[in-house]
This record gives structure tokens, sequence and C-alpha cells, in this order.
């Protein structure tokens, strides 16, 4: 190979290596972590304050999900995810199907709950991050199935 392919080739590889790495030297990504958008109908029924629970009710459904920051998407700990349903013990205006948990280490949330059942037609949870250190988030994620024993939802939160 001749010394001008060699440099030609060395050129080339640090030329898309900048490209890749961008101006901040951390690597681009074709999309950053854009921030979650509230869902229509997710804040029905809300009560701000709920309390930090083990379980809601005699559990059997397992509702989780991830926490991260917008941007960057790095995994935020101990933020507070409110989650609320219509349940096989309770309807989702119930003070006994409110409950909230906070994120793990990984920015991971698991809280268990009583089945989730449909009303207007569509079983659905309802969760909300409402701390104050970023922007108020309220999520409505339905159920593909209504047999299904868990529901992940997933927040992406702006700094407020």
């Amino acid at each position: 190979m001749s010394v001008a392919m060699v440099a030609r080739r060395k050129f080339l590889i640090a030329a898309g290596a900048a490209l890749a790495l961008g101006p901040t030297g951390r690597l681009v990504q074709a999309q950053d972590w854009a921030p979650t958008v509230t869902m229509r109908g997710g804040a029905n029924n809300y009560r701000p304050g709920a309390p930090i629970v083990e379980r809601i009710g005699g559990g059997g459904f397992w509702m989780s999900g991830t926490v991260r920051r917008a941007g960057d998407g790095a995994p935020l700990a101990g933020q507070r995810i409110q989650i609320w349903a219509h349940t096989t013990e309770g309807r989702e205006q119930d003070p006994q199907s409110h409950g909230a948990t906070l994120t793990d280490a990984n920015g991971v949330f698991r809280l268990e709950m009583p089945q989730i059942v449909p009303t207007f037609g569509q079983p659905h949870a309802h969760l909300a991050y409402d701390s104050g250190e970023f922007e108020t988030v309220f999520l409505r994620p339905i159920l593909t199935d209504r047999n299904a024993t868990s529901l992940e939802a997933h927040f992406v939160l702006q700094p407020a």
C-alpha cells in the first residue's frame, strides 16, 4: 500500500471519528432524548401527595418503567412516580387505588397493584411525575391485552 493511501485512510478515520463525536466530544446520537409529553386524560382523578407505598391493595399486577433526563438520557434516581388505576379492588378515583414509589439508582420504578380492569372500554393506568425538580408529566398507557399482568411506562423529564 502506498504512503498516500495510508495517509488518506488515516485522514478518513480521523474525520469520521470527529464527526461521530461532535464538538462536545461525546458520541452524537441520531436523536437526543426528547422530553415526554403529557398524555390527554393522564391527570384524570390525580391526587396530589399520594403516599409512597410498598404495594397498592392485594397486588398481582406490576406497573414498572424508567425515568430519564431529557437531553442526555441519564437515569434519574430517587424520583417519585404516582400510580393509580381502575382495578379489581377499586375505582381510579378511590384513595386506596393511588400510591407512589421512588426510582432506584438506575432510574427504574416498579410497584405491585391489583389487576387493572377496563373502564370506559379501555384497561389503562395513570402515572404522574410531580415532584417539582422537573416539569410535571402525566401518562395514561393502555394495556394491549386486558389479561396482561404487567405494564411499562417510561418518562423522559425536562428540568423545571
